[in-house]
């Protein structure tokens, strides 16, 4: 009876770990400078973020880069899922389970700086036209706040810069100011050219989301590892890298 007992113990202690370690299947956007594609390989500030969690936790999970609206279904519908990075916003809390703060961001419209200064949400609600992206988080929240004059031609966010350098569109929303900062060093945006309209239309902190499926385990063992991160300076540095004057914000429920 004892050896019956002991091999059951036994057992139990070698299928235990097999049993956590499920398999986890961890997408991303193309958002830029927070996760994107650059020669081949998916980088940026929350994608640093996520590779070191994952050496803490001693977890080797596939990254993928996908099109938003698939990376967004795929962690809605198929278990196991993990998404980098989202805003953590009311109507999207009971959805998933979330790991983070990683970074607090804000979304304003921004215009050329030798057009008409726009300084009012009257003014927005009156401009000829506010483009943005075709799809997400940002066109769904300015359809919220009954914007009728939305452009949603844009496929991706490069191209909404290209759009109003042309003169094709009067005042673009779809990037942070961090964002902002990179695509202007991308393509090349002199300092003065464009001008950030005085109006926050999104404020949220930027998450990692796990379907609701994922063991609790799984997910505190993240948080624990961002904590660690973040309290050992390895947080703000991987911003450094970035951004030199982004903050990494304190922790939030």
């Amino acid at each position: 009876m004892k050896y019956a007992r002991l091999c059951a113990a036994l057992l139990t202690l070698t299928l235990a770990p097999t049993a956590l370690a499920q398999p986890y299947r961890v997408v991303t956007e193309e958002w830029a400078p927070y996760n994107f594609q650059q020669d081949g390989e998916i980088v940026g500030i929350a994608t640093e973020i996520v590779r070191a969690i994952m050496t803490r936790t001693g977890d080797n999970f596939e990254l993928e880069l996908l099109p938003s609206m698939r990376a967004g279904l795929e962690l809605r519908q198929r278990p196991h899922t993990v998404m980098f990075s989202m805003f953590r916003t009311t109507e999207r809390e009971s959805l998933f389970k979330w790991v983070g703060p990683l970074l607090n961001e804000a979304i304003y419209p921004y215009q050329r700086a030798d057009a008409k200064p726009v300084n009012s949400l009257e003014q927005l609600y009156a401009a000829p036209r506010i483009t943005t992206r075709h799809a997400g988080l940002v066109p769904a929240s300015l359809e919220g706040m009954g914007f009728g004059n939305l452009d949603k031609s844009a496929t991706s966010t490069r191209q909404l810069y290209q759009m109003l350098l042309a003169g094709r569109t009067d005042i673009i929303v779809g990037d942070t100011d961090t964002g902002v900062a990179h695509y202007s060093a991308q393509l090349g945006i002199a300092p003065g050219t464009l001008r950030r309209i005085p109006i926050q239309l999104l404020h949220a902190p930027l998450y990692i989301a796990f379907s609701l499926d994922s063991e609790d385990q799984v997910v505190d063992a993240w948080s624990d590892a961002l904590e660690q991160l973040r309290g050992e300076g390895e947080l703000q540095r991987i911003l450094d890298r970035y951004q030199p004057v982004a903050q990494a914000p304190t922790p939030t429920d």
